[in-house]
């Protein structure tokens, strides 16, 4: 007997196997089926409902996926010998319950079971997203729902520039950019998804060419008009995350109420001279997140709330704030981490300090409380637009 034979038998001598219909059974009874091949072998197919984690990361990243030793791992390769070598690996990190399928994925397809053809990024999208795919919170799992995703822009100024530019960089699949506003030359101090050679332009039709020059993979949706009354859930619906990156009062609370209605979470962020704000507002279990008017229930007079082009602003100031904002949009789409939900971020750029706001959600708010009132309607005349 070789080496490797007689190494085998000692696995299966200290490794249970479990047959491919046996181990579907279990997995829908709660174990956790991982299929430990290489990704070009599961491009064709993989057990329905397995976690795809090829054997060279498995011991890096099974205990996030799989963080409670006590639960049953079954491990599955092409043929039931890869499994028994990563079953060895994972018993010696502690794992109480490990067990190999017999004969591997040849078995699962022979009997019939379940298989299911998981989306795959060709080498150009591999290359270009590395970095997260070496991420154990992102992979590729991750990578394929920011492409799937679709993010809702408003704004394509100070704000809207950089927050447009990491989140076509990341990969959001469908990026909807909403402005009406033309490129001008004092908007480049700050606002870098423009260029001196598109001044004039129409701000979205700038925008989407300088997106897809970051990023010509996905989709620019590029609308020039000012959000009102009328089209706000049209053109919001249907998105994962709303972004206001917004500079005046109307729209923001317009946008509050419309994402209320529709369910939809509304990443907020406002700039002034050297300060900023980042927040996250609704998209929760009715009642369980903060939105903007249990902040601000009501706008202030105009004195009170002057604009950029009226208080001025530090060109940096956009990006510090706006990366926050994608930051968490990425954060909402993959399901990771904390947001700013309940918290309001303020920023002093003077000082280099950050400061946390505790902000509760209003039992008694108009658009987020139980007996909302709130109708999409146009508040300009209330701001003193």
């Amino acid at each position: 007997m070789s080496l490797k034979d007689r190494r085998l038998a000692e696995l299966r001598a200290r490794i249970p196997e479990v047959a491919a219909a046996e181990a579907l059974d279990l997995q829908q009874g709660g174990a956790l089926l991982v299929d430990v091949r290489e990704d070009e072998e599961t491009a064709p197919g993989s057990p329905a409902g397995a976690l795809r984690l090829p054997r060279g990361f498995l011991e890096l990243r099974i205990e996030d996926k799989a963080p409670d030793p006590a639960r049953t791992i079954l491990l599955l390769c092409a043929g039931g010998t890869r499994s028994l070598f990563a079953a060895e690996d994972l018993a010696r990190l502690g794992y109480a319950d490990v067990r190999s399928v017999a004969g591997g994925f040849s078995a699962w397809k022979a009997a019939g079971l379940p298989v299911e053809v998981p989306p795959t990024l060709d080498a150009a999208q591999r290359e270009r997203y590395r970095r997260h795919l070496t991420m154990p919170e992102v992979g590729e799992a991750g990578q394929h729902r920011l492409l799937r995703s679709r993010v809702a822009l408003i704004g394509a100024g100070g704000l809207g520039s950089p927050i447009a530019l990491y989140l076509a960089a990341a990969g959001v699949g469908r990026l909807t950019l909403i402005d009406d506003d033309r490129v001008e030359r004092s908007n480049l101090q700050r606002q870098i998804l423009h260029a001196e050679s598109r001044l004039g332009q129409r701000k979205v039709e700038s925008g989407r060419t300088a997106l897809l020059d970051l990023n010509p993979t996905i989709e620019v949706v590029a609308h020039d008009t000012r959000l009102d009354s009328t089209n706000v859930l049209e053109l919001l619906g249907g998105h994962d995350v709303v972004v206001d990156g917004s500079d005046n009062l109307p729209t923001r609370y317009l946008v509050n109420d419309a994402c209320q209605r529709l369910g939809v979470p509304n990443v907020y962020g406002a700039i002034f001279r050297f300060e900023g704000q980042v927040a996250v507002f609704g998209g929760g279990a009715p009642g369980e997140r903060p939105c903007y008017r249990c902040l601000f229930p009501e706008p202030p007079p105009s004195e009170f709330a002057p604009s950029c082009a009226e208080a001025g602003v530090l060109g940096v100031l956009p990006g510090v704030i706006g990366t926050i904002m994608a930051a968490e949009t990425v954060k909402l789409l993959l399901g990771l981490g904390e947001p700013l939900a309940g918290r309001l971020l303020l920023y002093d750029g003077l000082r280099g300090e950050f400061t946390e706001i505790a902000v509760p959600a209003d039992p008694d708010c108009p658009s987020c409380g139980p007996g909302g009132t709130v109708t999409l309607s146009d508040i300009a005349a209330v701001c003193g637009a």
